[in-house]
């Protein structure tokens, strides 16, 4: 878009935050580009270098979502639930559902790219008086789910890293404290990867977005191509009314329960599409493509995550041995069974490689995430949070903030594989939980009268968020069933994901009625701005004429006239 052709700041296709007819402009009179326009109109100033691409910004997303290093994570979930039938059509249908809700969260990215992104959208959309608590609830929940991603993800390649040592050395056996030093050791090290300059950040993330793809794709064809299944004395691959129609009973629940539970290895795997929303204040032409790589993340990661599951089902041997290995890292145990050892080696290799490119886009997307809601005040210490660092215009803080508290929380790991398992059920569910807030608001209170961006789903934007609130409401208190019931459940056989993030979410909502109410109001406008004002430095085009207006300090809730636009 040409600055010639380009609309008024107060006439762009999103829906902001500043009251209707609210123009702001630049205090040091300069021209805005196209995307300082926009988030102008969105009540904030840039004060990121955009130097994020459509693919640079797909290439920080798909490497959150890493679905070797998640697929290897997770998959004591995804097969010891329901076996090979919840990771081949359970996984057909779990992907209806997230792709719905990633379609709905690129339409609100659209309308409102910034880095608070669901925060900032469930905010703006809420019925009057309600903005600041939706604000409050989604943005503590995708926190959450934020700042358990990276811990959880650097555990499970220090689990990797740690069982080829022990595959290579049968007399090793690992030890929590060895896998809590070596899971520190690299969240250290994406710390100080995360605190580098936008421009170096693009490229790191698109040479391990590339090398995920390629070790993916050759992951893909080494399994198949090199089982030595046959050589055991049985068939190249299972059959197929084995894969398909076999439930293993991994929990006490009936068999579509089950299932519906294996849904979490999904859910967790493809959780990291949201990347490019919280990274919408560094991409170019962001209210574009920012919405396009949400989608296209989600639409790649769900096709080639669905293949990987069936080469996996098809050539797994013993479930039962694959769940309760000595190696204490279920893909590598299963690997064994049906490769040669020096095939394994290389393909741990590979995925350890590919989580390790994961952890820190993981990181990345974290910070930008309490950046973004330290600028509103959200957290005790916020004016040190929110800075950005002068040097490499990062938020180096917020990086550093977040790395504390995840090699804090990856002390469950002395509580056994069930507390650390813990991590990646609440970042599933708080993801989930915050994901959907805006889009339950935006589809059930707001409905035909939201502004969309340019990037929308037209008439289907209503039905596709019915499918993925209601998907969403199933899937939360599944997420939160033990695998066994009745006697036989024990605390160390405990599903603590409702314990833990409930706990925390309670004392979010206790801190709300207590104090927060009373201070925080949304998000907080920071560009000069005017209230129905004619000033020089106000951007050409502005006919409206008034008094000067105060400045705004924080809108929780979005009227008719700032929905439907008119100003």
């Amino acid at each position: 878009m040409t600055v010639a052709a380009r609309k008024h700041v107060n006439e762009e296709p999103v829906t902001s935050v500043l009251p209707g007819g609210d123009v702001p402009f630049a205090q040091d009179g300069h021209a805005f580009n196209a995307d300082e326009e926009v988030l102008a109109a969105l009540g904030y100033k840039s004060e990121f270098k955009r130097e994020f691409s459509l693919f640079t910004t797909f290439c920080v997303s798909f490497a959150v979502l890493g679905l070797l290093p998640s697929f290897a994570s997770t998959l004591y979930y995804g097969m010891g639930y329901a076996g090979t039938a919840g990771m081949t059509w359970g996984w057909v249908v779990a992907m209806v559902g997230i792709q719905a809700v990633a379609c709905s969260m690129a339409e609100l990215c659209s309308s409102m790219p910034t880095s608070g992104g669901l925060y900032y959208a469930a905010a703006v959309l809420a019925p009057p008086k309600w903005g600041p608590f939706a604000a409050w609830i989604t943005g503590w929940s995708n926190f959450l789910g934020q700042v358990t991603a990276a811990p959880s993800v650097n555990y499970g390649t220090a689990a990797m890293i740690l069982a080829a040592a022990s595959i290579q050395n049968p007399s090793y056996v690992p030890e929590d404290y060895h896998t809590f030093l070596l899971t520190t050791f690299i969240m250290l090290i994406h710390g100080v990867m995360s605190s580098l300059p936008t421009k170096m950040l693009a490229r790191i993330n698109t040479i391990g977005s590339t090398f995920n793809i390629l070790a993916l794709i050759v992951v893909l064809i080494l399994i198949p191509a090199g089982t030595d299944r046959t050589e055991r004395g049985l068939p190249r691959f299972t059959p197929s009314s084995e894969v398909w129609g076999d439930i293993y009973p991994g929990t006490s629940f009936p068999p579509g329960i089950s299932v519906l539970m294996s849904f979490v290895a999904v859910i967790w795997t493809m959780s990291g599409y949201d990347s490019p929303f919280h990274l919408a204040e560094e991409c170019s032409n962001a209210n574009i493509a920012s919405p396009r790589a949400i989608v296209l993340t989600s639409a790649v990661g769900g096709t080639f995550g669905w293949f990987l599951q069936l080469i996996v089902a098809y050539t797994v041997v013993s479930i039962d041995d694959v769940l309760n290995s000595d190696l204490g890292q279920p893909f590598a145990a299963y690997l064994i069974q049906c490769m040669p050892q020096k095939m394994v080696l290389a393909i741990l290799s590979l995925t350890i490689i590919a989580g390790f490119s994961m952890g820190q886009g993981c990181m990345i997307a974290a910070s930008r995430v309490t950046f973004a809601y330290a600028r509103d005040d959200c957290f005790p210490g916020s004016k040190y949070w929110k800075r950005v660092n002068p040097t490499t215009q990062t938020p180096v803080n917020a990086v550093w903030f977040n790395c504390v508290i995840g090699i804090l929380s990856i002390l469950l790991i002395f509580g056994g594989s069930v507390s650390i398992g813990a991590l990646f059920s609440i970042g599933a569910i708080a993801a989930f939980v915050a994901f959907t807030i805006p889009i339950f608001i935006r589809v059930f209170f707001v409905g035909d009268r939201f502004r969309a961006g340019p990037w929308n789903l037209g008439r289907f934007s209503l039905p596709i968020g019915v499918v993925a609130s209601g998907f969403v409401i199933l899937m939360v208190p599944i997420l939160c069933l033990p695998s066994v019931t009745g006697g036989d459940l024990t605390l160390d056989l405990m599903n603590w994901t409702c314990l833990v993030y409930g706990a925390l979410m309670l004392l979010v909502l206790i801190w709300w009625f207590v104090s927060a109410r009373k201070w925080f109001k949304g998000p907080k406008v920071n560009v000069e701005h005017l209230m129905l004002g004619r000033e020089p430095g106000v951007l050409e085009g502005a006919e409206s004429e008034g008094e000067v207006g105060t400045q705004l300090t924080g809108v929780g809730s979005l009227d008719k006239a700032k929905i439907t636009g008119e100003n």
